[in-house]
């Protein structure tokens, strides 16, 4: 059988995201650490938004990149809740990775991930594509789901 060659743009998509996926495995056990020093979740949580906000703010100034005020303000008000997602995960990582371990933690995240994506993807939700759901992209959900709960073992 003959493989194909990966498009070396679709070869750095999945680099980014298994990058993006060591540091989200970073992130959790650092902020806990972060939150037994600053003393509370609530305050590893602000202290990791603002490196966070900080580390943006250069990367814009680095690359000239500026909002575009009409556009911004055209925006559902639903647009500005990302950042609310990601203190909500911040917040529960540094939570329950000290009490249940960063790969339980994150198999169970990734988990419920998924399923939000099934539903997002079955209705098109935000400008996505729509993709039905398939009983074998249930199955690969049901089996993540079955891995976090070996992981645990």
């Amino acid at each position: 059988m003959k493989v194909s060659p990966v498009h070396p743009a679709i070869l750095a998509a999945i680099l980014g995201a298994l990058l993006s996926g060591f540091l989200v495995a970073l992130q959790a056990p650092t902020n806990a650490m972060l939150a037994r020093g600053a003393g509370s979740p609530v305050n590893a949580a602000l202290v990791s938004f603002a490196v966070g906000t900080a580390a943006l703010a250069l990367v814009a100034f680095v690359l000239g990149v500026r909002p575009q005020a009409e556009a911004v303000r055209t925006l559902p008000w639903y647009a500005w809740m990302g950042g609310l997602y990601g203190a909500v995960f911040v917040s529960m990582a540094v939570l329950v990775v000290p009490r249940v371990g960063v790969t339980f933690f994150l198999t169970v995240s990734i988990a419920g991930q998924l399923l939000m994506a099934l539903m997002l993807d079955r209705v098109g939700a935000f400008g996505v594509p729509r993709v039905d759901i398939s009983p074998l992209r249930l199955l690969g959900v049901a089996f993540v789901l079955v891995g976090a709960f070996l992981v645990r073992r």
